[in-house]
């Protein structure tokens, strides 16, 4: 029987697979990829939907590097809204730069309806009613942000018309409210396109404040 001849080649070192070395993260892109998870299933599941092993499985570490990071899910979801509202605060203040007040209230419609399209999970976890007495703050805390910031464009465009402009906080809070309260219903809908819905915000806003009366009166029975 004729010998069959080996390739001493086939057994050679270098066709053994090479192990793939993992790059070892720095604490801040640690701390940044568990934000982004922890972000993306509080959006999803709720603050109490969501677990410390869940979050530690999706980034591949145990529930001890969670804990050094953020002391806890607790800690993570405040940081996480903190982020949030942060954002949406910048994108709706960084956004009035026009000197109409028309254009104002396009402006702040715009931003807020950015922020839902471009954030949809950070809206998400902002709409909910935050589980914990410590965190950072609340949704109906930045709307009352957002609406000091209107509050001073309100008070001189009041002046100008004759109206008492320290009822500005008040329609300020309206206003805004308005916004914040249908952008929560497109979040679902998205429709009309974006444009769309800014403009029939603007329009009910300040159609309604042009044809402002100074002293408004109640028409029905109850006076008190």
């Amino acid at each position: 029987m004729e010998a069959v001849a080996t390739d001493s080649s086939s057994t050679s070192s270098t066709d053994k697979p090479r192990r793939t070395r993992r790059t070892r993260m720095t604490g801040a892109e640690r701390r940044q990829q568990l934000l982004e998870i922890g972000r993306t299933l509080f959006a999803a599941k709720g603050f109490e939907g969501t677990s410390v092993e869940e979050i530690a499985a999706k980034a591949g570490v145990s529930k001890p590097v969670v804990y050094e990071h953020f002391g806890g899910k607790e800690g993570l979801y405040a940081v996480v809204v903190d982020r949030e509202m942060r954002r949406l605060l910048d994108m709706v203040t960084g956004s009035l730069t026009a000197g109409h007040p028309r254009e104002l209230c396009e402006q702040a419609a715009f931003a807020l309806l950015d922020y839902i399209e471009e954030y949809t999970d950070g809206f998400r976890i902002l709409v909910r009613d935050s589980p914990i007495p410590q965190s950072t703050g609340s949704f109906a805390s930045l709307i009352s942000d957002i609406a000091t910031q209107v509050e001073d464009i309100l008070g001189r465009e009041f002046k100008s018309r004759g109206f008492d402009p320290k009822l500005a906080p008040l329609y300020a809070q309206a206003l805004v409210g308005m916004v914040a309260l249908t952008g929560q219903w497109w979040l679902d809908v998205r429709r009309p396109k974006k444009a769309e819905v800014a403009a029939h915000l603007v329009n009910l806003a300040w159609h309604g404040l042009d044809g402002l009366e100074q002293k408004p009166r109640l028409i029905g029975h109850r006076k008190a």
